[in-house]
């Protein structure tokens, strides 16, 4: 049943913005990754080339998901960026936590937690920390 809902949208945008920000500021965004689902085209823009763009790099429209972890820290990127805010979106934390309340997540609720609970690839917790502290140090940042 999802699936066939699924199919009503043109293109389904697998999002996620890496951001720095004081707690309760703006988010100052330093990169942003962005996957087609059906294509497989991927965007990768960083902090100058985001605040270039007047609108996101990809449709945001009624004929497109949004999809993400935890949507409303993307939306806080998209509002600091200027941009409009997507007309459809399934936050997947939402989906994680209606799916697990009540059980015990022995790697946590966050991105990293889900992907353990479902046996799927994922960095470990000192690596994501260490790639968050440098994001907080506020830059220079490169590609590699």
């Amino acid at each position: 049943m999802i699936c066939d809902e699924l199919d009503r949208f043109k293109e389904i945008w697998l999002a996620d913005f890496e951001f720095g920000g004081a707690e309760g500021n703006i988010h100052q965004p330093v990169c942003m990754v962005a996957t087609e689902y059906t294509t497989g085209k991927t965007i990768e823009l960083w902090h100058e080339e985001l605040r270039a763009l007047s609108a996101a790099p990809f449709n945001t429209g009624p004929d497109s998901l949004f999809v993400a972890y935890y949507a409303s820290a993307e939306f806080g990127c998209f509002l600091s960026l200027g941009w409009v805010l997507p007309k459809n979106v399934l936050d997947l934390y939402v989906e994680f936590r209606n799916l697990t309340n009540g059980t015990e997540l022995p790697c946590g609720k966050g991105l990293l937690g889900a992907l353990v609970f479902f046996g799927e690839s994922a960095m470990t917790i000192s690596e994501k920390d260490e790639m968050r502290q440098l994001i907080l140090a506020g830059g220079p940042w490169t590609r590699s």
